[in-house]
């Protein structure tokens, strides 16, 4: 039992170094996908020499690519200088200075109380429906493509063309695996319910560093051509490593108290994630103790993706 528990200890430290030290890469990836792109020149320029053929002019048609940094600027810009601020400047600038008109119209105290209290949270909800919510979902729309696109840089610079399938399994896949995203998201909401405070916040944080660290690997790992019941496997047969890569973003999400908040700084970091998962090399050694965690969100989804393909996508436990 204390060889378990140690093996499960250092497994979860190393996810965790994996996942930090792993940001750092960033730095590297437009300089070595710059070198490659240059000896693919060279390569080229060489053969053409070879067959004695008139040099043609190259069309560089990963020049114009978004780069990553560039990528990861956007996001930023995106989430924090467009959302964050506007969510800072409506709460602390136009709230404050609509009080203060509304004060000095009025000018009696008594009168003033009254009609902010009702005209603060109006206005609250106005500026959510009609500003928060669709920026946000804006955001996250936008910030996904150029998710994929970080994803794809990394990928090509480390292990070359992915491997992608068909365009119905492409759908098929990408469709179930949102669908257990969301379960399991719902699944760590659930345990959060927990009367028990200190337990269920270990579960709720449990749920959140698998989740992420799946969110961070999958892009990797549909590159690859695995298919959605092995990369969830993959994650339950090696939990310890997983929890500790996705522990610390999630410890970085939990921080705000507000939902939003809590959204854009996840779509902020998250790019420094997809590298380190990208990057990092988990040593497929299964733990003792095996933990189905995604299993309830995997049955369910099965069954509402019944109807809709010729059969039930295998659970994580068969293979």
């Amino acid at each position: 039992m204390t060889d378990i528990l140690r093996v499960t200890l250092v497994d979860i430290c190393q996810g965790m170094h994996d996942a930090v030290v792993g940001c750092f890469f960033v730095f590297r990836v437009d300089a070595e996908m710059e070198e490659i792109r240059e000896k693919m020149r060279k390569k080229r320029e060489e053969k053409m020499m070879e067959s004695r053929r008139r040099p043609l002019p190259i069309k560089e048609k990963t020049v114009n690519e978004p780069k990553v940094m560039q990528r990861i600027f956007q996001c930023c810009a995106l989430n924090v200088g467009v959302f964050w601020l506007s969510l800072v400047a409506f709460n602390n600038v136009l709230l404050p200075l609509l009080q203060f008109i509304v004060s000095f119209i009025l000018g009696d105290a008594t009168s003033d109380n009254k009609v902010w209290d009702w005209m603060q949270p109006v206005l609250t909800y106005i500026f959510r429906a009609f500003w928060v919510l669709p920026l946000f979902l804006l955001s996250k729309a936008v910030s996904g493509l150029w998710f994929q696109d970080i994803a794809d840089a990394a990928y090509r610079k480390s292990r070359g063309r992915p491997q992608l399938p068909s365009l119905s399994r492409l759908i098929a896949d990408l469709t179930f695996s949102v669908l257990v995203q969301i379960l399991f998201l719902l699944q760590s909401m659930l345990v959060s319910l927990v009367p028990i405070k200190g337990v269920s916040q270990f579960l709720s944080m449990f749920h959140l560093s698998l989740l992420n660290a799946l969110y961070s690997f999958e892009y990797k790992w549909f590159n690859m051509g695995w298919e959605v019941h092995t990369r969830i496997a993959y994650v339950e047969a090696n939990w310890p490593y997983f929890m500790g890569f996705g522990l610390p973003l999630a410890l970085i999400t939990s921080l705000p108290s507000s939902y939003f908040v809590s959204g854009c700084l996840f779509s902020t970091v998250f790019p420094l994630f997809i590298i380190s998962g990208n990057e990092a090399q988990p040593q497929a050694k299964p733990c003792d103790f095996q933990v189905q965690i995604f299993s309830f969100a995997i049955r369910i989804a099965n069954k509402v993706f019944y109807r809709t393909v010729k059969g039930p996508i295998r659970s994580a436990r068969s293979r």
